[in-house]
C-alpha cells in the first residue's frame, strides 16, 4: 500500500471513529446488557421461566376467559411469545362484525401473564431489561429518528472497521503479538487498540452489518418498493413473508366449539422438539376461521428451523405448511440467520456470556481509539488552544461514556427498592442521574479521576445488588439456587463477577499510579 492511500484510509478510520464514538459506546455498553434482557426482566419481577422459547399456556381456557370480557367474534387474534418471560403478547384485531358498535369492535394490545392470567399494557409492564434493550438502538428518541441514528452509527462503524483492518493489514500478525506497557502512553493505547480490535473484529463486523440491516432496512427496501412494486409496500412484505396471509370473513358463525389446544398439539407432535411461539387466529368464531401455529425447532437441532401450519377450522383441513425440518430457502436463511447472529440466543448462556465480554472489549476499543486521538494531538507543535479543545472533547466523551456503569448499577437497585418502577420513573432516574454524574466528572477535569471513580462506584454498587435483591424479595443467592430460580440467580452472580472484575482492574490501576 502506498503512503498516500495509507494516509487517506488512516484519516478516514480516525474521523469516522471519532464522530460516532459516544453513540457507539452507548450501543455497545447497553447492547452487552441486552444479551440478558430476559434475565434482567425476570430478576426484577421475581419470576422464573422453566421452558424457554415457547408459549406455556392452556389456549382453550385462555380464549374462554377472554370471551367473557370481550366479544371475540370476527377478530384476528395473535398470541405471541416475544421474550423468555411469563408474559406473552396478545393482539386483538378489530372485529369484522359490522353489527358491533365502534367501541365494542375496537382492537387492543396487552401482555398476559401465563401463570396467573393477569394482564398489563406495555407501559405498566416496562422493565429495566426492556429499557436497556431499547436504549441500545435509541428507541427512547422520537420514532423513527432513534432507529435511523443507531442504523447510521452501525453503518459508519462498519466503515471504521474496514478501514481499520486495511490500515493494519500489512502488520496485522506481527502487531497482534506486540504490547509495550513500559513505553510512552500513545504506544500503550495503540497496542491495546490494535490487539483487542483484531480479536473482536469478527464479532464487531457481524453486529455492524446486522445492526445496519435492522435499523435501515426501511430505507434499503424503499427503492425496491418504488421500482418493482409500484409503491405497494404491502405486497413486498407479503413476498418477504413478514405479513400474515388474509382470509375472507364469511359473516357466518361456526356451529361447533373450537379447540385451539388441539391444533397446537398437532403441530408439536408433528415435528420433534418443535417449540410453538406464536398462535394466530383469523376470523375467530366464523366459518372463515383459520388457525396458524408457528414456531422453531430447538436450536440444538437446527439453528434456523422456522415452520408453521395453517388449519382451516370449518373442515379441519390443512391450508398450508412450512416444514422446518426440510432444507430452508434463501429468504428464510437470510432473515433467520441475521436475527440469530444479532441476538446470540442460539448457544445458551455460554455464547451470550462470550458476546457480553466481546461487547465490553468493543467499549474498550472505542475509548482507546479516542485516547490515541488525544495523545497524538497533545504535542508542543500544536497550538495550545487546539490542545485544550481536544482535551475538553475527550473529557466530555469519557464522562458521558464511563458514567453509564454506575448509573446502570444504581438502576438495578432502584427497580428492587421501588417495584414496579415503571417507565416514567426509569426514564427520569436513568437519564437525569446519567446527566448529573456526567456533569460532576466534567467539572472535575481529571480523566484519571473519572476512570477510577466510575469503576469504583459502579463496582461497589454492583456488589450491593444481590444484597438489596435479597432484602427486598427474599431471593437470596442460596434461596434462588435451591428453588431453581435460574434467571434470578444468574443476575446476582453476574453482578458479583462484574464488580469483582472491576475492583481487580482498579487495584492494578492504583499500583501503576503509585509506581508512576
Amino acid at each position: 500500500m502506498n503512503k498516500r492511500t495509507y494516509n487517506i484510509l488512516f484519516h478516514l478510520h480516525t474521523v469516522s471513529g471519532i464522530v460516532i464514538s459516544v453513540a457507539l459506546y452507548v450501543i455497545f455498553f447497553t447492547g452487552s446488557f441486552s444479551f440478558f434482557r430476559d434475565e434482567i426482566a425476570n430478576w426484577e419481577r421475581g419470576h422464573t421461566v422453566e421452558i424457554p422459547d415457547e408459549i406455556q399456556l392452556n389456549f382453550d381456557e385462555t380464549f374462554q376467559h377472554m370471551s367473557t370480557e370481550k366479544n371475540l367474534y370476527g377478530r384476528d387474534i395473535e398470541l405471541r411469545h416475544y421474550y423468555n418471560e411469563q408474559n406473552i403478547g396478545v393482539n386483538l384485531g378489530s372485529s369484522k362484525d359490522t353489527l358491533l358498535t365502534k367501541e365494542d369492535a375496537a382492537g387492543s394490545f396487552y401482555y398476559l401473564n401465563t401463570k396467573d392470567a393477569t394482564t398489563k399494557d406495555y407501559v405498566s409492564s416496562y422493565t429495566l431489561g426492556e429499557f436497556l434493550y431499547r436504549l441500545h438502538f435509541f428507541a427512547q428518541l422520537p420514532h423513527p429518528f432513534g432507529y435511523y441514528l443507531s442504523g447510521f452509527v452501525a453503518f459508519f462503524f462498519l466503515f471504521a472497521l474496514l478501514t481499520g483492518i486495511i490500515v493494519h493489514w500489512d502488520k496485522i500478525i506481527s502487531n497482534f503479538y506486540v504490547f509495550r506497557p513500559m513505553t510512552k502512553l500513545k504506544t500503550v493505547w495503540t497496542d491495546a487498540h490494535t490487539a483487542l480490535g483484531v480479536i473482536g473484529f469478527p464479532f464487531q463486523f457481524v453486529y455492524a452489518v446486522t445492526g445496519t440491516f435492522f435499523m435501515l432496512k426501511v430505507l434499503l427496501v424503499a427503492p425496491t418498493v418504488l421500482a418493482l412494486y409500484d409503491g405497494d409496500d404491502k405486497k413486498l412484505y407479503e413476498d418477504l413473508e413478514y405479513a400474515h396471509p388474509e382470509f375472507e370473513f364469511q359473516n357466518t358463525a361456526l356451529t361447533r366449539p373450537v379447540s385451539i389446544n388441539k391444533y397446537v398439539n398437532k403441530v408439536k407432535n408433528q415435528w420433534t422438539n418443535f417449540k410453538v411461539n406464536e398462535v394466530h387466529i383469523f376470523n375467530y368464531g366464523d366459518t372463515g376461521m383459520h388457525v396458524s401455529v408457528s414456531g422453531n425447532l430447538d436450536f440444538k437441532d437446527k439453528i434456523n428451523g422456522y415452520g408453521y401450519t395453517i388449519f382451516k377450522v370449518a373442515d379441519d383441513s390443512v391450508h398450508s405448511v412450512k416444514d422446518p425440518t426440510k432444507k430452508i430457502q434463501y429468504l428464510d436463511a437470510v432473515k433467520g440467520i441475521f436475527y440469530r447472529l444479532h441476538y446470540g440466543d442460539y448457544g445458551g448462556y455460554g455464547l451470550r456470556i462470550i458476546s457480553f465480554i466481546l461487547g465490553l472489549i468493543g467499549c474498550f476499543v472505542i475509548l482507546s481509539g479516542v485516547l490515541i486521538w488525544l495523545t497524538a494531538r497533545n504535542k508542543k507543535n500544536i497550538p495550545l488552544k487546539k490542545r485544550k479543545f481536544n482535551e475538553t472533547v475527550v473529557r466530555y466523551y469519557l464522562a458521558i461514556c464511563l458514567s453509564l456503569y454506575p448509573i446502570t448499577a444504581l438502576s438495578f437497585i432502584l427497580v428492587q427498592v421501588i417495584n414496579p418502577a415503571g417507565m416514567g420513573l426509569l426514564y427520569q432516574f436513568y437519564f437525569i442521574g446519567w446527566l448529573l454524574i456526567t456533569i460532576f466528572f466534567v467539572i472535575k477535569k481529571d480523566n484519571y479521576f473519572t476512570n477510577k471513580y466510575t469503576l469504583l462506584s459502579g463496582s461497589l454498587i454492583g456488589l450491593s445488588i444481590p444484597i438489596v435483591n435479597g432484602f427486598c424479595t427474599g431471593n437470596w443467592l442460596w434461596v434462588s439456587y435451591t428453588k431453581g430460580y435460574d434467571q434470578i440467580l444468574f443476575i446476582d452472580v453476574f453482578w458479583i463477577v462484574i464488580s469483582i472484575t472491576g475492583l481487580l482492574i482498579l487495584s492494578k490501576m492504583n499500583v501503576k499510579q503509585k509506581k508512576s
